[in-house]
């Protein structure tokens, strides 16, 4: 099955230096802070349950929250709250407002 929303982090488009400008990955954000979705790099069965659970391209989330040791962090898309490890926010690329 191909995952046409992943990016797997092989190609490079020619606007892409002057897009990362304002772009960050979900683990970086601060809480409070908001972005639309952009990527999920990877392409594994990790990546393709952050699609299922609707982390899509076009999507605005919101970190409302993280552990105390800042793992997981909580989020809000689509009306509802999710949970995610560190290591799999740092998959989710947004465009920051």
């Amino acid at each position: 099955m191909s995952v046409p929303t992943a990016n797997t982090g092989s190609g490079s488009t020619a606007n892409s230096s002057a897009a990362n400008a304002s772009r960050a990955t979900v683990a970086s954000l601060k809480v409070g802070g908001r972005g639309r979705v952009v990527a999920v790099h990877g392409a594994d069965e990790v990546t393709m349950r952050l699609l299922e659970m609707g982390i899509t391209p076009g999507v605005e989330l919101c970190l409302l929250g993280a552990a105390p040791l800042g793992d997981p962090v909580e989020l809000e898309l689509r009306g509802y709250r999710l949970s995610l490890r560190k290591a799999e926010a740092a998959r989710v690329e947004i465009e920051l407002p």
